[in-house]
This record gives structure tokens, sequence and C-alpha cells, in this order.
């Protein structure tokens, strides 16, 4: 495919954005969101895509920096029910939810297509890392995973620094997906986006610990009702009580205000 021919399909499959707590939030399909992925790393170009659940809206709107790299993205996915029906219905878009682990497989799998280079950058230890590429090669027999890497749990080094980009670099790599949690993940692919060379860097959360089994994944059924942020109350609730508890109600106020006083803008203001 040549580089014009691939920058038409980009344009083409380009989603909308639309308006919610001054985030532009991408509305799409999980099945347009993967090809959009694929024209990606077909191409050329350097792009980053954010997976924005309630919680990372939240700290958007207390951090201008976060809040900023959600609006520059080429895409930021909306990985939540209620920022789904925003776009249904103030937006009036034809989108669905974009989990960030589903995103990952079926991104996987368009890969083995189209011979794909993954690079997994994240992890909470090395069995994180072994488990998921254990997973992913026994259901993706055709992956290609061109390198890994489980950072520590602190800034990198200089040093380190220096390392990781030359690996990532060096690996022919096509996607980099980042799992170090939100908003750190979302810092990394912001900072390294100039110096990295894949296509695309993708920030998918949890996906990580899901896909290596040592977390569990809510029911369907949950995740279809909206639900999902109960199970992983009850699964992990020192870890997550305050983001939902506290998180969730001030969520619908935000939200109800921005509808009540079209501010910053109009609630769900297609961008």
């Amino acid at each position: 495919m040549s580089s014009n021919s691939s920058k038409a399909l980009q344009e083409l499959l380009s989603p909308p954005r639309f308006s919610l707590l001054d985030v532009a939030l991408t509305g799409t399909s999980i099945e347009q969101a993967i090809q959009q992925i694929v024209a990606y790393t077909q191409g050329g170009g350097r792009h980053y895509v954010c997976v924005f659940a309630v919680a990372s809206l939240l700290q958007c709107h207390d951090e201008p920096r976060l809040r900023d790299i959600a609006n520059k993205s080429d895409m930021t996915l909306c990985d939540g029910m209620p920022l789904v029906f925003v776009g249904r219905k103030f937006a009036g878009l034809e989108m669905n939810r974009c989990y960030g682990p589903d995103v990952m497989l079926k991104t996987i799998e368009a890969g083995c297509a189209t011979g794909m280079k993954h690079f997994f950058y994240g992890g909470a230890d090395e069995t994180v890392m072994t488990r998921l590429l254990a997973n992913l090669k026994e259901k993706f027999p055709d992956i290609q995973v061109a390198g890994k890497y489980v950072p520590p749990f602190r800034d990198l080094t200089d040093a380190e620094h220096t390392d990781v980009v030359a690996k990532i670099n060096e690996s022919g790599a096509d996607v980099v997906w980042v799992g170090i949690g939100t908003p750190r993940q979302d810092f990394w692919v912001s900072d390294y986006r100039s110096v990295l060379k894949p296509s695309v860097l993708i920030a998918v959360g949890a996906a990580f610990n899901f896909h290596a089994g040592t977390v569990p994944q809510a029911p369907r059924w949950m995740m279809r009702c909206g639900l999902e942020w109960l199970f992983r109350l009850v699964a992990e609730p020192r870890r997550l009580w305050r983001r939902y508890v506290i998180g969730n109600p001030r969520f619908v106020f935000l939200a109800v205000r921005q509808l009540l006083t079209r501010r910053p803008h109009v609630l769900g203001k297609t961008l």
C-alpha cells in the first residue's frame, strides 16, 4: 500500500470526537478502532492511543497535562459504559465500548494476518509478563512478539531510559502495548512518543493482568449493564473503593453540571 493511499485510508476511517468534561473522547465502535490502529501500522507516522474509563476522565479534570495528552491523542477510546451512553445519547454517535483488553486481543488477532509485530511494556513483575505472553501465544499461535520490558515501580534512570528506547526501536515493533496503570501509562506514551519508532503506542491499563490471568475479569453481562465497577470493587475493595464510591457520584455531578450549564462545551458536542 502506498503512503498516499494509507493516509487517505486513515482520514476515511478517522472517527469523530465528542466533548465530556473538557475531554475530546473518540466516538467509535471497537471494530472501527481496530481498523484505524491497523491503518496506523501500515501508513507510517507516529501515533498514540489512550483508552479511558470514568476514572481517567476525572483525573483529566484534575490534571491539565493529562487532559492535554488525551485531547492530542490520535484516539481516546471510551472504555466505560457511562462514556458510551453520553456519546450515543448526547452526540448521536453509533459507538460501543472499546474495552481495553478487547482492543488488545482484537488488534493482535487482526495483526496476525498482516505480520504486525508487538512489544509489551508493563506488567507487575516477570511472572505476569511470562503468563501474559504464554497465554497470548496459546490463543494466537501466529503472534509476532518483537520484545518485552517490565519496568520498575519508579522513574527510569537515564541509563534505563536509553536502554528501553534502544530496545524498542531495535525490535522492529509496529505496536507498543503499555500496561503500567493510569495515568502513569498515558504520561509515558506522551513522553516517549517522539523518540520511539513503532507506528503506534497504546495504553491499555489492566489488560496485562487480565490476560495473564492474575486479576479476574467481570462477567460479560455485568460489562454490558455497566456494572463492571461493582465486580471490581468487590474483588479489590481496598485499592478501588475511592475510585468507585467517591469517583462515580463525582462523575455524575460533573456531567450533569455540564449538561445544565453547557460549560466548558455542550455535553456531547461533536468536535
